[in-house]
């Protein structure tokens, strides 16, 4: 549906591909970009931005959980900040 055509509410305007990847690109941004996230979650504007920043913030909390759980299960199973330092250490010598 092209949005020359659209006739329907403002808020419920169709995003462009466009506008998608400079959402993303805006939301990359490590500051800024979770804070107007946010914006867009709570906001009353077009239901397909708010929808998509909700989307990110899913993935946000996504990551969080998995740098949480390998936080905590990392000393678990041995890995200290030395080993991690001698496998980087190892790799860069190649």
């Amino acid at each position: 549906m092209a949005k020359k055509n659209y006739t329907g509410p403002e808020e419920y305007r169709p995003l462009s591909p466009w506008a998608y990847f400079g959402y993303s690109i805006l939301f990359s941004i490590p500051l800024i970009g979770l804070i107007v996230n946010l914006v867009f979650c709570f906001s009353d504007g077009n239901i397909n931005r708010r929808n998509y920043a909700r989307s990110f913030w899913c993935a946000y909390l996504l990551a969080a959980i998995v740098i949480v759980i390998f936080l905590v299960a990392a000393p678990a199973m041995g890995i200290t900040a030395d080993s991690v330092e001698q496998v980087i250490d190892g790799v860069s010598n190649i």
